[in-house]
């Protein structure tokens, strides 16, 4: 669950993995420069799930429940000002080599 009421911004800067379409920029741990902000849109909690113990033959039987509290957000805005697009290397041209009376023959 994170903090803020409905209809609050949030920011997270620790991106681990950011795609532009084209370019792909892995984190180590964390892309430098890169930003999500996103809206909060509801705050609530989840199906409630079953933990039942059982030891056969003992008598011995235990039924607790779970509900996890969680945060629906909407992404606004992707940002990444410092990320770096890889270039294509460069390629090398290859030495001219003139033709002597020598090679003709």
């Amino acid at each position: 669950k994170q903090t803020g009421d409905t209809g609050a911004t949030l920011t997270f800067d620790n991106v681990l993995l950011f795609h532009d379409g084209t370019n792909t920029q892995i984190g180590t741990p964390t892309v430098s420069g890169a930003s999500v902000t996103a809206t909060v849109v509801d705050h609530g909690r989840e199906r409630k799930i079953l933990i039942y113990k059982k030891k056969r033959r003992k008598g011995y039987q235990r039924k607790n429940g779970h509900r996890q509290w969680y945060t629906e957000i909407e992404i606004q805005k992707i940002k990444a000002s410092a990320v770096k697009k890889s270039k294509a290397a460069p390629k090398k041209a290859k030495p001219k080599v003139k033709e002597t009376a020598q090679d003709k023959e």
